[in-house]
């Protein structure tokens, strides 16, 4: 039990073995996997938000014509939910990718602004 402890203890504590390697195999590994998930993220997020169903920015302009003119869904060829959906095809996965993109830029912003308030 001691040497579990004193394992522990040397594990949290701030002195630097000589021995160790200057950089741990170990962290440049996790990097690695951490980038590539981090990339492959980021390129979920791009493609569902631009490319899936035409994008987001191809329902815009029709989903504002419903709205604001006599046009209905159906003129854009929306028969129902599940089966034709027209131009608005794949508008939940657009929707999920641009308040993804918005939270991610959100925390970000949030991140870089709060290190700025601490040099202050």
């Amino acid at each position: 039990m001691k040497k579990f402890i004193l394992d522990i203890k040397d594990f949290f504590s701030d002195t630097e073995d000589p021995n160790e390697p200057r950089y741990d195999p170990v962290h440049i590994g996790a990097m690695i996997v951490l980038v590539l998930f981090a990339n492959t993220v980021l390129f979920w997020l791009l493609w569902s938000l631009l490319v899936f169903g035409g994008g987001l920015q191809a329902k815009v302009i029709p989903l504002l014509q419903v709205i604001f003119t006599s046009k209905t869904a159906a003129s854009f060829g929306y028969i129902a939910y599940p089966f034709e959906m027209g131009v608005f095809e794949g508008w939940i996965t657009n929707v999920t990718a641009f308040v993804l993109f918005v939270a991610a830029i959100a925390s970000a912003w949030w991140v870089f602004n709060s290190k700025k308030e601490i040099k202050n």
